[in-house]
């Protein structure tokens, strides 16, 4: 059905016809056929080695899958993330776990992801993949995108940072220079040389920073002074300066530090904002942490309601992924979506990054075009 077709049919409904709209809307929707699907591992080979506080890498091995009905086919990947035990081939295996719920209506994908959660405690980037995969189809289905069909405006669409993987810090340097239109920068931390590292880039560059330690600071001290001493480096944030685990500590700190504090691994999903909302300013919520866009919605409105500010975050990803999250950007404060530029082996095509803008287009669904299947 053709978007202006589907407009005309509410149309109708506003007007008072539900006695035509009913069956004919009935009549659009429906499908009888059967739900194929299509599962694929890829490796992706990164621009530069990718380092955090916990490892190196220098590929990423992402999952993919499609979903086919009626004539459209909707497209999803996951990037597991080892720190919760999860690897491309358990997301495979998850998606092939979901088949039954994928031949049930896929109108009803606010009931399919419930049913998705159930499936298994954990597989939270094969849950986004499936839920965007889901998202995809039925934009497609109704000829608009992703981020109207959620009642956005694509000019809402924030501007990204650029990350900086930990690494000598000539290299670190090395790659500001080579992306320099970029207005704010995110620094990967958590060794014990990072005064050395953030002295480093501030030699090549006055720019706005914000710093993430990815729990790399292993006691309240130590992240004190740390913040405190990098408060005074044009640091605009700390994002998760000490283990997940430390909530007492993360009150105390929260009381002395002079930046603000922003939670990543400490929370998955909505069920934890409630319990760490008093020791952070904010969160960095990513579509591969929670189990996708349907669950960062609900994220985004618990957090609001509490006070909290918002950056909306990514893991090395292909345009697919980062243009499903892009299309919530006007609903945050920050982004930091560059998980396609640190990779060096881009199947698809999406969201653009002009400079440091995200664009968001009127392609219908997630906007992507590209096949790997």
């Amino acid at each position: 059905m053709k978007r202006k077709e589907f407009l005309g049919l509410a149309g109708a409904a506003a007007a008072g016809s539900l006695v035509t709209f009913r069956p004919a809307l009935a009549q659009a929707l429906a499908g009888g056929g059967k739900t194929t699907l299509s599962v694929k591992i890829m490796d992706l080979k990164l621009q530069y080695a990718w380092g955090l506080s916990r490892g190196t890498w220098t590929t990423r091995r992402n999952a993919f899958v499609k979903i086919e009905r009626d004539g459209v086919y909707g497209l999803g990947e996951a990037a597991p993330i080892a720190r919760y035990d999860e690897t491309a081939e358990g997301a495979a295996a998850f998606f092939e776990k979901a088949r039954p719920v994928l031949e049930r209506d896929l109108w009803e994908y606010a009931v399919r992801w419930n049913e998705l959660e159930t499936l298994a405690p954990t597989e939270h980037a094969a849950k986004a993949a499936l839920d965007m995969a889901l998202l995809d189809w039925v934009g497609k289905k109704l000829q608009v995108p992703v981020w109207k069909l959620l009642g956005l405006n694509k000019a809402g669409a924030l501007k990204t940072t650029y990350s900086i993987g930990i690494d000598e810090v000539p290299v670190m340097q090395e790659k500001i220079r080579a992306y320099p239109d970029f207005s704010v920068y995110k620094i990967k931390v958590g060794t014990k040389d990072d005064r050395k590292i953030i002295e480093g880039i501030r030699a090549v560059t006055s720019k706005p920073l914000r710093v993430d330690a990815n729990e790399g600071w292993k006691t309240k001290e130590e992240a004190l002074e740390n913040i405190n001493w990098m408060a005074g480096m044009g640091i605009e944030y700390i994002e998760q300066p000490m283990p997940a685990d430390r909530i007492e500590d993360f009150a105390w700190l929260k009381q002395r530090s002079k930046l603000p504090l922003y939670a990543d691994e400490s929370l998955m999903k909505a069920s934890d904002i409630p319990r760490i909302a008093p020791y952070f300013d904010g969160l960095n919520i990513k579509l591969m942490k929670c189990g996708g866009i349907q669950e960062a919605v609900r994220m985004v409105a618990m957090a609001r309601a509490l006070g909290l500010k918002l950056m909306i975050g990514c893991m090395v990803e292909t345009s697919l992924a980062i243009s499903a999250a892009a299309a919530l950007t006007p609903l945050f404060d920050h982004a930091d979506l560059d998980g396609n530029l640190l990779s060096a082996t881009d199947p698809f095509k999406g969201v653009k990054t002009v400079k440091d803008q995200l664009v968001l287009n009127d392609r219908p669904g997630l906007g992507v075009e590209g096949e790997i299947f």
